[in-house]
């Protein structure tokens, strides 16, 4: 794979501090150096990570999550864990690395069909201000695959959330999106989180200076990228049995200060 070399002097953040490329010669499991695993349904009872999903995550199964050719694969599958009928990963950098500002970069090709729900996203290493929304989330890239052109980037808080309908979000369109690798970030500030597709920009939260239940974002996040199956949103209009298995491929994950 060939690195690329193309400056970020646009950005406030060009210093290329944290990456993984992906690039065992031999088909392997992800770098445990790098990468720890969400695993299983999220809560004692079946919640769904508090979304009502419909995957288990595994954790070190080259069946969801393996490295190949250059490519980071995460697959969700119709299968058999338990209670449930998907299997899928959600891969974290927490208690592996944290970050403060920052751009974050992935270039990544999502999977498609009705009831994927993939994301690429950022969460509080220490919930400083409380639970979930306090402490703050930061979604980098979500789609759903009943609008498979459409492409979010989000910003929840306690002030703005989902669970109110408030989250700072916007969309933008971009045509048969699936289908070719893109390049997704975000670059976050002490005054703004900005939001790219492709070096173009399409959503930004400003720092309104009203607190932490509007900007809890002066702490550390972490890193997480995952392929959910059904939800609240995902699942909206149900999932289709006949598109699995459904990947994920990540180039690379670039954190520049």
């Amino acid at each position: 794979m060939i690195m690329n070399q193309k400056s970020h002097g646009q950005y406030q953040y060009n210093n290329l501090v944290w990456q993984d490329e992906f690039d065992s010669k031999t088909t392997s499991l992800p770098d445990s150096s790098k990468w720890n695993y969400d695993l299983g349904n999220g809560c004692p009872q079946l919640c769904g990570w508090g979304n009502n999903e419909l995957q288990y995550y595994s954790a070190k199964d080259k069946r969801n999550a393996k490295t190949e050719n250059g490519i980071l694969i995460l697959e969700a599958r119709k299968d058999s864990a338990g209670p449930h009928k998907y299997t899928s990963v959600r891969m974290v950098t927490r208690d592996k690395k944290h970050w403060q500002y920052g751009r974050f970069e992935i270039r990544a090709k999502i999977p498609t069909g009705r009831g994927m729900w993939p994301a690429i996203w950022m969460l509080p290493a220490k919930s400083v201000y409380g639970n979930w929304p306090h402490s703050g989330e930061i979604d980098i890239m979500e789609n759903v695959g009943y609008w498979q052109d459409s492409l979010f980037g989000t910003v929840h808080t306690f002030a703005y959330n989902g669970m109110k309908n408030t989250q700072k979000t916007k969309s933008i369109f971009i045509k048969n999106l699936p289908l070719d690798f893109h390049r997704y970030a975000v670059e976050w500030t002490p005054e703004r989180v900005s939001f790219y597709v492709d070096d173009i920009k399409y959503n930004e939260f400003i720092n309104e200076h009203k607190g932490s239940d509007v900007w809890p974002f002066d702490k550390e996040f972490y890193l997480i990228m995952n392929v959910a199956v059904g939800g609240n949103w995902g699942g909206k209009y149900g999932v289709d049995e006949f598109a699995f298995p459904q990947r994920m491929l990540v180039d690379y994950v670039r954190v520049y200060q």
